[in-house]
Order: C-alpha cells, then structure tokens, then sequence
C-alpha cells in the first residue's frame, strides 16, 4: 500500500518556482532542450526534530529528485531514489529506529538537480525538490514544509562531463561553509526557509526494487613515486573513493581514476568508455574529508599531492544492489579451472555491476537499457532468486507506452532512444520470469500489455508478414565491427525500409512467446505464426546454402544474421541447423558479441549441446581473453 504524504515537494526559492517541462518525445523528432540553466545544483536540508523518548519504531518516507543522500544526527543511513518517471516517481520507505534518539535530532539531507539531459534521470525537467515524512510510534512528527531550512551548497564546482554528458567532473572545495552541514553542531544561522513546489506535479508510488548496500573496500596494493600516490583496490567496482587529508589551506590534489593501467605502469584515467576521470580537491586547511557525490567505476586512484600534504583511511565505498548467491556452476562445467575462473569473473560482476537499475556501462552511459537489461537482470534473477529487479525492467518499461506505444528503450530518463530489438527481447523475459516464479498473476497483468506492444508493432511495421520501414534504430549487434558486414543500412537516426533478418528474426520469435504465454494463461493463441514464419523463410533463408541473408535485397550472409535464425528455432531442417552451427565453429562465439552470444548460449543448451556450449564459453577470444587481460569484471 502506498504512503499518503502529509509533506510537500520543497526546494530553494529559484528552483521551487520553477514550471516542469516536457521532456518526451519520438527519437527521430529533433527536439533541443536548453539545460545552460540551472546545471549541477546541490541543494542541502536541515531540520531539527525534538523526541521526548527514544522511538519504539520510526519511519522515513522519503523522495527527493534527482536524488537524495540522508543523514540522521550526522550518520549517513540512505541514498535514493531508484532512477523513475515523474508520473511514477519512486519514494523510499527507512527504518529509522536506530538513528533516532531521545531529544534533540537532526535531520539533513544532500539532493542534486543535474539538469542534463542524459541516460541517467529523468533531469533536465526542471523538477526539482525534497518530500518527506517521519512517522515515529504511528504518529506524523515531521513533513516536508517551510520549516526546512535550505541552502546550496558551494562546495561543488562544475569542471567538465563525461560520457554521454552522463555526470559532471567537478573540483570539491572542502574550505565551503556548508562542509559537515549534515552534523548537529552545524551552524546553519545563515540558511533560509524551504519554498513549497506549487508547481509540483509528480505522482509517487513506492519503491518496490531493493536499496543498495555499501561495502568498504581496502587498498590491495600502494605505490608512490614521487608527488603520486597510486592504490589498487584489486578489481572494479562501482562507488566512491574516500580519502582523508591535511595540508594547507587552498592546496590542490588532483584526483584521477582508472580501470586499467597503461605500458608503461602509469593508470589510464582516460578511459576506453569515454570517461577523462580527472578532478580537483582543494584542502581547507583542517582535517579534510573528499566527499564526492555522484560514483564512478573504477580499480585504480591516483592522488597528486601537494608537498607535505599527508593523506590516511584511504579507500573505496563499493555500491551495490543487494546479492547473495544462491547456485553453484553445474557439474557438466566444474571439473575445469578455467570454467570456474569465468563463473567467478561473471558473478562478481553481477554482485558489483547491478546498481538501483540495471545499466548499459557503469560509466559512459549509466543507462537502463531493455535490451541489456533483459539479459542481466535475468541472470541476476536466476543467481540470487531475487526478481525485483526482473520487475522493475518490465514495469518501467511498459510506463513507456505514454510516450510511444512501441515503448521506449533506455528507461527512466529524460534521454529519449527507441531500438527495435529491445521490447521484442523483453516479450521473452515476462515468460522467463513466469518460468523462474510460477506468478501467473503478473503474467496476464503484463501479458495484455504486451500484446497491446506486439499490436503496435503488427500496424506499425509489418507488410507481407515481414517488419519495415521501421523508424526505430536495428542495432543488430554491438559494437559495429561485431555485425560482420551485415548488408542492410541500419544507420542510427534513419528509417530502415529493407526487411532484415535480424530484426524479423526477434519478431516471430515474439510472436511465439505470445503463443505460449496465451497457453500458459488458458486463452486462445495470440495469433497464427506460421504465415510469419514461412514469410521469413521466403525473404532470408537461401536453400542451397543453408543459410539466412541479412535482407532481402543481399546474398551475404553473416554471422550475427545467421546466429539469431538459429538461436531461436527458425532453421527449416537440420542440414539448415548444422550449417549455422558450422560458422559457428568456424568463427567461435568472439565472433559476435553480447545480443548474439546470450541467444546462442541459449539454444546450445536447449538442444543439449554441452560440448558445443564448452568451446563457445572456452573461446580464446571471449572470457578467457579478459582474463589474460587482467579483468576482474565485465561492466
């Protein structure tokens, strides 16, 4: 059941006044949104709340937007919400119990309005603001009003992004008034009252994903040379690096991350993904704490230091969504090593990689894609027993359909992307989900839902039993140079008029998720796909080869076209079958990349191929390759 807020949405006096924006809109309509205004806006609360005994139970309902970072009698207890639509706008619910105390209790909270527009949040709206209720011993003792006191804080100063304008590098200035706002001796005298959102028109709903969880994680290895002091924290991880310094006051430290160090042994803060991780600390002069806000993903941190500047407590605050493995590798794989070394090089990155969504790259993006999303939180799912984030993925995206009834791909953003593929995979989760859970219910919930998408699609795209002139981006495989020369033009930002196989391929597969997601739920089949499928076979499947062209006006054939027909059951006969699987053994699973590999590892099972399914996961080129590189993740 959800909350019913007695607080309001407040914030500062320029951003509560502010009018929300539309934000959505179809991918190929060129809509520039100004975000010069208002960028990069931290902005602090504070509020001192008197109990006459220590709490029985105590509650924080609470949301803020973009984000909040809570702390209760200057402990830090949470941060949220998980990234959400402004109609559907998540809120957290808090045990407080263990924070609060008889008498005098300070409540602060850190809330950011990033104002990009990215794959990040639903930012650049001009929706900003804080809402709160405390609920102690079944009473209301504290709601979001003009009794807050607010203040920007100044210590956060814009020096770049990076990525896709996914985050802002900035210079931390830990001489700002406002550093150690969060504690109860705080003097906060010259703060101003909170501001009321009239404008406000979010519609909040509770949080039914997890909240993350923090691990502390030591150095594994210091260096020094010179005026640089490099740590190794022995693999990637997602988070903060904290650091404790004294120096003089207005001395700079330059701060610089990396996942992978240079030839020459020097970190590579310039990332493969786009990212220059590059910053600035400017020390107070006192007993200096760097408290960044927003996390990265790095192995490495750099300090440059200042000479006599000493630096202690060194180390990495690791964010995560909750996990704790539940399976073991099967026996068919556990007699060799490097099968185990793999096993263990994916789970850990499912345990460190998930965050408050499942994201396209930790770094770059920071993106809720479906199509990634489809394959990781499933792998989640089935390594934990945990759906919530299976839920969220499907839930999110279904929201969507306000937008574009075809859905939208990367989700709870103000960055709008549309890729054809991605509501076709995600067909297949709601039944993977219902085979994992046995939740009939929510099956036919999402399965009207879905057929409403496959409806869309139907009157949208399809001609002859075959989709076209699709205005949604066919991404076929990722990177470029894993699509092997694949002879459709399928240029980003353009329509795609020829029929291709890939995208086909997804579509009757769909069609015949549908069926059996009908069968499940008692009803009639969804629709006859035989028509579909034998229009297929008469557009790409070439008989005397065996196998499937890349569209209809091209004889190549490649191998990420001919790896979807196989994955998903379209091969006419078995000579078809073998003479797939024969590429496939010719050019090994390195030869396609994640949207082939998952499908691929997925029929070899279904058909039993345990060897076959050996040598792909075996490749020389694939996982164990990351590992002779050193990898300790796979973001």
């Amino acid at each position: 059941m959800n909350h019913t807020f007695l607080g309001q949405w407040i914030s500062d006096a320029e951003l509560s006044a502010l009018e929300p924006r539309n934000v959505f809109h179809r991918q190929l309509e060129r809509v520039t949104l100004d975000c010069s205004d208002h960028r990069d806006r931290h902005i602090l609360y504070r509020r001192k709340l008197t109990l006459s005994a220590a709490p029985t139970s105590a509650t924080v309902y609470i949301s803020a937007d973009d984000y909040y970072k809570l702390y209760v009698n200057g402990r830090f207890v949470a941060q949220g919400p998980a990234p959400s639509y402004h109609f559907r706008y998540n809120y957290n619910e808090i045990d407080l119990s263990a924070y609060l105390v008889e008498g005098e209790n300070t409540i602060a909270v850190h809330t950011l309005y990033q104002g990009l527009i990215n794959r990040v949040w639903q930012s650049g709206d001009r929706r900003h603001g804080l809402l709160m209720d405390v609920v102690v011993d079944g009473e209301t003792v504290l709601c979001s009003d003009e009794s807050f006191l607010v203040c920007s804080h100044s210590g956060y100063t814009e020096i770049g992004t990076a990525g896709y304008d996914t985050q802002f590098l900035e210079r931390y200035d830990s001489r700002a008034r406002e550093v150690g706002f969060e504690m109860p001796s705080f003097d906060d005298s010259y703060w101003v009252a909170a501001s009321v959102c009239h404008n406000d028109d979010h519609t909040v709903i509770a949080q039914e994903s997890r909240m993350l969880v923090f691990e502390n994680v030591q150095p594994a290895r210091v260096t020094r040379e010179g005026d640089r002091i490099v740590y190794d924290f022995g693999s990637n991880y997602v988070g903060y690096l904290s650091v404790r310094a004294k120096g003089k006051g207005g001395e700079l430290v330059t701060v610089r991350c990396a996942q992978e160090l240079l030839e020459d042994g020097r970190i590579r803060h310039q990332l493969r993904a786009n990212c220059n991780y590059e910053e600035q600390w400017v020390l107070s002069g006192g007993d200096d704490v760097l408290d960044w806000y927003d996390y990265k993903t790095f192995r490495y941190a750099e300090l440059t230091l200042p000479e006599g500047v000493e630096v202690s407590d060194v180390h990495f605050v690791a964010r995560h969504y909750p996990f704790a493995l539940k399976v073991r590798l099967a026996d068919a794989f556990a007699d060799d090593e490097r099968l185990l070394r793999i096993f263990d090089l994916c789970t850990h990155t499912l345990h460190y990689g998930v965050q408050e969504v499942i994201q396209d790259c930790m770094e770059r993006e920071k993106g809720f894609y479906i199509g990634d999303g489809c394959y990781t939180a499933l792998t989640q799912m089935l390594l934990t027993g945990d759906d919530t984030m299976v839920r969220k993925l499907i839930d999110d995206a279904f929201s969507t359909a306000c937008v574009t009834e075809t859905l939208l791909t990367v989700l709870d953003c103000s960055l709008m992307q549309e890729i054809a593929e991605y509501p076709l995979i995600m067909v297949t989760l709601l039944l993977w989900h219902y085979r994992l859970t046995g939740d009939r219910d929510y099956l036919g919930e999402n399965y009207r839902k879905a057929c409403a998408l496959m409806d869309a699609y139907c009157r949208l795209y399809e001609r002859d039993g075959l989709l076209r002139d699709l205005d949604r981006w066919c991404v076929v495989e990722w990177p470029k140079n894993f699509q092997d020369n694949y002879d459709v033009d399928v240029t980003e930002g353009k329509v795609c008029t020829e029929p291709h196989v890939a995208i086909n391929a997804y579509y009757v597969y769909a069609v015949r998720v549908m069926n059996e997601m009908a069968h499940v739920l008692g009803e009639d089949a969804y629709r006859e796909d035989a028509p579909l499928y034998e229009a297929f076979l008469r557009a790409f499947y070439d008989e005397a080869s065996g196998l499937f062209t890349d569209g209809q006006s091209t004889e190549h054939k490649s191998m990420i076209g001919n790896a979807y027909a196989y994955a998903f059951g379209l091969c006419p006969t078995q000579k078809s079958k073998e003479c797939v699987l024969s590429m496939l053994d010719e050019r090994g699973i390195s030869s396609v990349s994640l949207f082939g590999t998952f499908p691929i590892l997925m029929r070899l099972t279904k058909d039993g191929d345990i060897a076959r399914g050996r040598r792909a996961l075996l490749d020389e080129g694939a996982w164990l390759r990351m590992l002779r590189e050193d990898a300790t993740t796979t973001f």
